[in-house]
């Protein structure tokens, strides 16, 4: 079982995470409408495929930071 000194390091670095990831679902968000207001003409070159990615990217690294959390989560039970 796990003291409370270390429980409470866990519960602060899953705040920061919680942080972190909040300001990369806001960047996401702005990149997914700057990618959806593209014009049609350019929906098919490099740039909106290079945006794409970046939108796939970060929410990738989200759902990485929610993993991180659940362990955490897991490891402080």
């Amino acid at each position: 079982m796990m003291n409370n000194l270390r429980r409470k390091r866990l519960s602060e670095i899953s705040a920061k995470i919680e942080e972190l990831k909040a300001d990369l679902e806001s960047i996401q968000e702005d990149e997914e409408e700057a990618r959806d207001n593209l014009p049609e003409n350019m929906q098919d070159s490099e740039r909106y495929e290079a945006m794409d990615a970046a939108c796939d990217n970060l929410s990738s690294a989200v759902d990485s930071l929610d993993e991180a959390l659940e362990a955490i989560e897991e490891a402080s039970a």
